[in-house]
């Protein structure tokens, strides 16, 4: 059994608050804090981590701090988020942030990666947000650590 694992929630994926990709971004930040993260993905990296910290107003020291210290729940990470000073979390703010992800398209080149790797046409054919190539490269990457 491998001891690093891929993360297979979704970015797609909310939630008791309503925020999109924070659920893998507690997978990722605390996989990574024990180091058990794949190799090839970030803890907490650019793109839709970036996004969901900035877009709440989290500072990425102290989440970082706080997960590799508290081990939490995903639950207990919530609420730790609730009480952070500065954080944003009316619905507008997550409306727009959730938006902001479900409609993020990668580079071209990302596209083309991924399809590729998965054997899959790059014919328009395929769903190629960032959401559901991720979930591919994601799945692609579990069947080879794991599954082959």
């Amino acid at each position: 059994m491998s001891t690093t694992f891929v993360p297979l929630i979704s970015s797609g994926v909310a939630g008791p608050l309503g925020v999109l990709h924070l659920p893998r971004l507690w997978l990722k930040a605390s996989l990574e804090a024990g180091g058990k993260l794949a190799p090839g993905y970030p803890g907490i990296g650019h793109g839709y981590d970036t996004m969901v910290v900035t877009g709440l107003g989290l500072n990425v020291d102290e989440l970082k701090k706080f997960i590799a210290e508290a081990k939490p729940t995903y639950p207990q990470f919530e609420a730790w988020i609730k009480r952070q000073p500065g954080v944003n979390l009316n619905r507008a703010n997550i409306h727009k942030l959730n938006l902001s992800i479900a409609g993020y398209i990668h580079a071209d080149e990302d596209r083309k990666a991924i399809l590729t790797e998965n054997n899959l046409p790059d014919d328009g054919s395929v769903l190629t947000d960032a959401i559901n190539l991720n979930n591919l490269d994601d799945w692609f990457g579990f069947h080879q650590a794991i599954l082959k």
